[in-house]
């Protein structure tokens, strides 16, 4: 791999998957790789499986690794653990990954990562000011990007309004589980993203999701400030904003290592 390449890796409900990526471009540069998320989903389990999709692409330990979870991540611990087992909370991600992978890896929120990916590569390419992107799936995801700095771990689809939870009636299971039609969804839509509006100010709002695939069935029927549009890269969006982060994180951790080496000397003088 060159020094253009990262690796991204996504873990989801269903499928880990990764690839890597040409950061130059933000596409993959060899075939996705996917293997089915074990069942149960327990840290050791996952970690295994992660090991697993990292091996098949044989990184140097050059090659920065970037790996997406659904839940909140500080620090590199698991806060929350939606889609997989309870006993991820508490856990070390970054830890126990890389005692199965023998490779260090950057790790972050699973919508993080996609809005990332979009902002580098996709919908919002290089945008300036506030860019919201939300997925609109099981739950609904969120991630924030000001002026280029991703602001981790929001969790805008569990914002109460009008005293019920957004992702409660925003989702597209609620749109299933309530059988609405698309006309009937997007109310519930313009109530969310309005009540965003209010809160943030965006200057652009992407959604994501594999309902955007039907993006023209809905999205023109919302009446807000700022433009929406659909995510461009799909289920790709994962990888490539892991990878992109990593790569961002392990040049920023060797350029603060080699300002201190410099100080140092200098000091030593």
């Amino acid at each position: 791999m060159s020094k253009h390449i990262a690796l991204g890796i996504d873990i989801g409900g269903s499928g880990i998957k990764g690839a890597p990526v040409n950061l130059k471009t933000g596409e993959l540069t060899e075939d996705r790789y996917r293997i089915p998320t074990p069942h149960p989903s327990t840290p050791d389990a996952v970690a295994r499986t992660v090991a697993q999709v990292i091996a098949r692409f044989e990184p140097s330990h050059k090659v920065p690794v970037g790996v997406t979870f659904p839940g909140v991540i500080q620090d590199g611990i698991v806060k929350t653990a939606a889609n997989v087992d309870d006993k991820w909370i508490g856990t070390d991600l970054r830890q126990i990954i890389r005692d199965y992978a023998g490779h260090d890896v950057v790790v972050l929120n699973d919508a993080d990562a996609a809005g990332y990916g979009e902002y580098k590569y996709g919908a919002a390419h290089e945008q300036d000011g506030v860019v919201l992107l939300t997925t609109l799936g099981t739950g609904v995801g969120s991630a924030l990007i000001v002026d280029g700095t991703l602001v981790r771990n929001t969790e805008f689809g569990h914002v109460e309004i009008d005293g019920a939870i957004a992702e409660d009636f925003a989702a597209e299971s609620a749109r299933e589980r309530h059988d609405l039609s698309m006309e009937e969804w997007t109310v519930h839509l313009q109530r969310y993203y309005s009540e965003m509006e209010k809160l943030l100010w965006p200057d652009l709002i992407i959604v994501g999701g594999g309902i955007s695939k039907h993006w023209e069935d809905f999205l023109p029927r919302l009446a807000l400030r700022a433009p929406i549009v659909p995510a461009e890269l799909f289920n790709q969006a994962g990888i490539v904003g892991a990878a992109a982060h990593a790569y961002n994180v392990t040049k920023r951790q060797a350029d603060a290592a080699k300002a201190a080496e410099k100080k140092a000397k200098k000091k030593g003088k």
